[in-house]
């Protein structure tokens, strides 16, 4: 049975790095969408948290968890001139980044926080989840140069990369496409940009086959 109708809310969602801003800043352009980005710029305690994981891990993830939660908030009131919202993070991934920095006696009182906030927050139609592989990732956090990534922990990173995999292996609140860019130039890439298009137009749960010509499929590079 076909789809009756599109995904509104588009979440894109991956380690830093990854490519998620690129990707919903192209999509926005072809659907006239709303973007939101998450305002990670704004938290004061991240360079901090860099610096030493341990003593600011708290204070960086309540600021973030709140900062969230207010934009979510907004995002819920919807837009009457945009038939499409896309965002570059999902509100349950605050707790993949809980789970990994916060001592046990930090994660008790974040956890009871995080349970009362998360019943209001909307939920998307689909979600697109980046990946790469690690050391693609790095290379990419190097090339643009922010201050506070320039000792960014390759431990971290890993353990990072490894929790998304398994957050979303267990995700089940909507579809998930999933998307190597390992070797994707999201910048330039219009086969798959298009083919997340009509994902997202039709209400697919799942990318659309390549097609050879040759009365075989195989899926697209870098899809899954």
């Amino acid at each position: 049975m076909a789809p009756t109708k599109s995904h509104r809310y588009v979440v894109v969602e991956g380690v830093i790095g990854v490519g998620k801003t690129t990707l919903v800043q192209r999509l926005a352009a072809r659907l006239k969408a709303r973007m939101v980005f998450e305002e990670f710029e704004e938290n004061p305690f991240l360079p901090d948290f860099y610096r030493d994981k341990e003593a600011f891990a708290f204070s960086t993830q309540i600021f973030f968890l709140m900062s969230r939660f207010r934009q979510q908030e907004l995002l819920a009131q919807g837009d009457l001139f945009h038939a499409t919202t896309l965002s570059d993070y999902l509100f349950e991934k605050d707790r993949i980044f809980a789970l990994l920095t916060l001592a046990s006696h930090e994660l008790a009182l974040y956890e009871r926080l995080f349970d009362v906030l998360r019943g209001d927050v909307p939920r998307p139609d689909l979600v697109v989840f980046l990946k790469a592989d690690l050391e693609v990732v790095m290379a990419r956090i190097a090339a643009r140069g922010r201050a506070y990534e320039a000792d960014m922990d390759l431990g971290y990173m890993r353990a990072l990369t490894d929790a998304y995999a398994e957050f979303f292996a267990r995700w089940t609140a909507c579809p998930v496409i999933t998307i190597d860019t390992s070797a994707v130039d999201l910048r330039v890439d219009a086969a798959t940009l298009d083919r997340v298009l009509e994902a997202i137009r039709t209400g697919a749960r799942a990318l659309p086959l390549l097609d050879t010509g040759i009365g075989e499929t195989f899926p697209l590079p870098g899809v899954g």
